[in-house]
């Protein structure tokens, strides 16, 4: 187990709400994409060709859940300064890759939809595997950073199977909102929805940043590990609710050092300003069954 892991794990629900609603912001960002798709086929009477949409489907979510148990238990085997490095260097990987997606999607979400449909239309005279490869990389983008992102539960849960059930749950909520959403059932405001819980991720992304850097101090990777920026370690109870929503979502020490402190003011402070950026012009907030004459898209 992790040096830097908390003296007690955080609870089962800071650990379920956590994963869950990375799993359900995830999840619905994937399950739009295939709704796109599917809805696409629908429109082209092509329903024969839905079945290459689930495999490629179906092999994203196999790839990543090898993603997630390599990094949820494959730390728990290395132990010492190995493991802090091998942790850090996996935690800067994570915010660089969700970071640069969180942002790019951004930006993406106005042509996210044509951009699937004209691919879909290349791909159907392409042949099935066109069609499985292009399901199995518009999903497996969005997996991979679920993925990443609970790189920050890998240790400090010790191991603890809780955050992957709250991610499993998240995602089939998400599910089942996809498919109301597809059949017209519901219709949810996706800007507000995906713009809340994409600064969630960014400030989730700053704990992994915070975390890696300590990890990479700790393996005498990075200077200043003796350096500590502040210490409320006197009058903090990790035990507490608050100390383990801290410190089970957003990786919170109450002693950081003066790197990690210093690291997670600009990331924030730049992140943030990059992501709530005014844009050009909105990008559409509703989506609406594949019936209708709108098409679903995300924001």
């Amino acid at each position: 187990m992790s040096v830097l892991a908390a003296s007690s794990s955080p609870s089962v629900a800071t650990q379920l709400f956590g994963s869950g609603l990375i799993g359900l912001r995830e999840g619905l960002e994937a399950g739009i994409v295939v709704m796109i798709l599917a809805a696409y086929l629908v429109k082209a009477q092509r329903r024969d060709a839905l079945k290459w949409v689930w495999l490629g489907v179906f092999a994203a979510v196999a790839m990543v859940a090898i993603i997630f148990l390599v990094i949820h238990y494959g730390t728990s085997t290395v132990d010492g300064l190995t493991a802090e490095v091998i942790a850090g260097i996996a935690s800067l990987i994570a915010v660089v890759i969700v970071t640069a997606m969180v942002l790019w999607m951004r930006t993406a979400a106005k042509t996210i939809s044509g951009d699937l449909k004209a691919g879909m239309e290349k791909a159907l005279v392409a042949g099935p595997i066109a069609i499985l490869t292009l399901a199995f990389f518009a999903v497996g983008r969005e997996g991979v950073e679920t993925a990443l992102l609970m790189v920050g539960y890998a240790e400090n849960t010790a191991g603890s199977s809780w955050p992957l059930i709250g991610l499993l749950l998240g995602i089939l909520l998400a599910a089942i909102l996809t498919v109301a959403m597809y059949f017209g059932a519901l219709r949810l405001n996706l800007t507000t929805f995906f713009r809340y819980t994409a600064i969630f991720l960014i400030v989730v992304a700053a704990g992994i940043l915070s975390y890696g850097i300590r990890a990479l101090q700790i393996g005498n990777v990075l200077p200043g590990a003796e350096n500590i920026a502040f210490n409320l370690t006197p009058g903090y109870d990790p035990s507490t609710w608050y100390g383990t929503v801290l410190a089970g979502i957003f990786n919170f020490r109450p002693d950081p050092t003066v790197l990690q402190a210093t690291a997670w003011v600009v990331y924030l402070v730049v992140v943030l300003a990059l992501f709530l950026r005014p844009q050009s012009s909105p990008a559409p907030a509703i989506a609406a069954s594949p019936t209708t004459s709108s098409e679903p898209t995300e924001s």
